[in-house]
Formats: C-alpha cells, sequence, structure tokens
C-alpha cells in the first residue's frame, strides 16, 4: 500500500530515514513523503512522524493542477467529510490562504461535510513544488513518549536519552518484532526499552554493576550482562541489530585505555556480534567517522544539534 507520511520538522533527514523500518520510501519533499508499506499496522512504532494516509494522489503545487487532481480523482466518501490542508513552509508557487483551500477543494468532493467529527479527512499536504493527497489512516500518539518520560523510570540516572530520540534509533537499525538487538553500553536502559515495547528481543551490557542493576529493573523482560564492551559475552553473528549510545567526557566510566582505544575495540566487537547485512546505530558526540569507516560501512550520517555545545553524530552502519 501507498502510504503519505506528514514528517515532524525536527530534524531535516531522521523522520524520513525512520521509515525504512516499516517500508521503502519513493517520493519525498520537506516534512513529507510517499512509501510503499506491506504491513499499514506497523506504522505505529514511528517516532519521528505525525500523520499517516493512504495515497491518493499528487500533482504540481498549483491551483489548477490540484483542481484537476481533485477532478480526475473523484473522491466520494461514504460517510461525512473534511479537508484539511497542510502548507509545509517553502511552496514555490503562490496559493491562497490554507481555509480557501480547504472550501475549494471541499466545494468538489461529493458528500456531506462534517468539519468537528468527519468519518473521513482528506489530507492535501504542499511542500515545495508538489501537492499531495491522502484519506487519513491514523494520527500518531507522540505524546505516549512524553509520558515515558525518564522520570517515571524505576531506575533514574541523569543525561538519559529522551524516549523519542531513542525510538527514532531502534527503528533507524530496521530491527523487527522477535528479533536480537544488543545495546553494549545500554546506561540505564533507554534504548532497550523502546526495543521492548516494538517487540524487539533486548540485550544489554555495561562495565558499571549500578547501571546494570538499573537496567534490570527498567526492562525486566531483558538479559543484561556486566562487562567490558571491548570484549562482549556473545557469540559471533548472532545480533539481528545493535543500537547504541558510546560514552564520551571524564565523567564516563570506562575501562579502556583511551577513548580512542574504547571507540576502536567496541566497533570491532559490534562487527564481530552483528549478522551479515545486518545494521547497527552508533551515536557519539564527536565525528569518529574516520574510525568508523575501518570497522563498518556507513550507509547514513545524522548530525544532531542537541544545544550550543553539544552534537549528536547519528551513525547508521552495516556489516
Amino acid at each position: 500500500m501507498l502510504i503519505l507520511f506528514e514528517l515532524s520538522g525536527e530534524h531535516p533527514t531522521l523522520p524520513r530515514a525512520e521509515l525504512a523500518c516499516i517500508g521503502r520510501v519513493i517520493d519525498h519533499r520537506n516534512q513529507v513523503a510517499v512509501a510503499e508499506v506491506e504491513v499499514p499496522e506497523t506504522i505505529a512504532r514511528l517516532a519521528l512522524t505525525h500523520r499517516a494516509s493512504r495515497y491518493l494522489g499528487e500533482c504540481n503545487a498549483d491551483v489548477q493542477s490540484l483542481i484537476d487532481l481533485i477532478r480526475d480523482l473523484g473522491i466520494a466518501p461514504s460517510g461525512t467529510f473534511a479537508v484539511r490542508v497542510k502548507l509545509v513552509h517553502g511552496p514555490s508557487t503562490d496559493l491562497p490562504p490554507r481555509q480557501e483551500l480547504e472550501r475549494m477543494i471541499g466545494d468538489r468532493i461529493t458528500g456531506i461535510v462534517n468539519l468537528q467529527a468527519p468519518d473521513c479527512e482528506i489530507r492535501v499536504v504542499i511542500s515545495e513544488d508538489r501537492c499531495y493527497i491522502g484519506k487519513l489512516l491514523v494520527t500518531l500518539d507522540r505524546g505516549a513518549f512524553n509520558y515515558r518520560t525518564p522520570l517515571r523510570r524505576a531506575f533514574f540516572h541523569p543525561g538519559v536519552m529522551l524516549p523519542r530520540t531513542a525510538r527514532a534509533l531502534v527503528n533507524l537499525s530496521r530491527v523487527r518484532p522477535g528479533q536480537l538487538l544488543l545495546d553494549p553500553f545500554s546506561g540505564t536502559g533507554g534504548i532497550l526499552i523502546e526495543a521492548d515495547l516494538i517487540g524487539a528481543q533486548v540485550v544489554g551490557g555495561d562495565a558499571d554493576p549500578y547501571m546494570v542493576a538499573g537496567s534490570r529493573a527498567n526492562v525486566p523482560a531483558g538479559e543484561f550482562f556486566l562487562a567490558n564492551a571491548t570484549m562482549l559475552p556473545v557469540q559471533d553473528c548472532c545480533m539481528d541489530a545493535v543500537v547504541t549510545d558510546l560514552p564520551y567526557g571524564q565523567s564516563s566510566s570506562i575501562t579502556a585505555r583511551s577513548m580512542e582505544s574504547l571507540y576502536t575495540e567496541s566497533l570491532a566487537e559490534i562487527r564481530r556480534v552483528l549478522a551479515p547485512d545486518r545494521f547497527a546505530v552508533v551515536v557519539t558526540h564527536q565525528d569518529i567517522r574516520p574510525i568508523v569507516e575501518q570497522v563498518l560501512s556507513i550507509a547514513q550520517f545524522h548530525p544532531q544539534r542537541v544545544h550550543k555545545s553539544l552534537t549528536r553524530h547519528i551513525l547508521l552502519l552495516r556489516r
């Protein structure tokens, strides 16, 4: 099924990259993408998508093309309907205001309008030079990520990754329900919480026994071990995915000779335990691509500015 996705604007590339966990992107513009999705139910796992609609069609971003497309589609909802237009910043042509566009489109659809509680919502997204039309399937509950704030966990430690970011990283790895996902620097288990919620079998390790105990409290279904990430007690090629936030700074508890040796040796271990043609997602707070390229293939690179003094470097790696 072709699905029209309205994407979050909080990062320029991650929301679209996340879609690879459920389908194949065939077209995209700023904050919108069209993808082939075999199992629409998997849309619910996404973290950086606002809405998903059944794709109906697209045209150039001008009034006449839009009128022609509505006529050709012959949209005739069986119940009541409403039209919602989203104008993404940067359309390349002059267009009427959103409310005028909604009325214009609604007048050309056969059916009864109900703006308060429609049976069917027709979504029109105009971004850059294209106009996309779809029938709303689901509005994703992003509030659930806010509810799962780290402060609500059985075990809390400052400086942890927020649930929405952790879920996006898990999705970036393309792990599927039932598959094994490892975080060799599991900390409080935030990444593994999100992987567990989408049905993955989760495994975590840490060199700090305090963190291992905390992870076990936060993710009762997970398997955890106390170990140096440069010498993992894990068999070769047994993991379907690896997702981890590498430690940084003097406050990090490390057992390697240096941060550079920690990165080099832990990446070698990630490669050893990862199954062929599978993906690892590694987050660092400095650009370590020259080190990574000696061990694994870099499929994607997403810098993410967190605040003035911190930029995450998100690497999607393939064995």
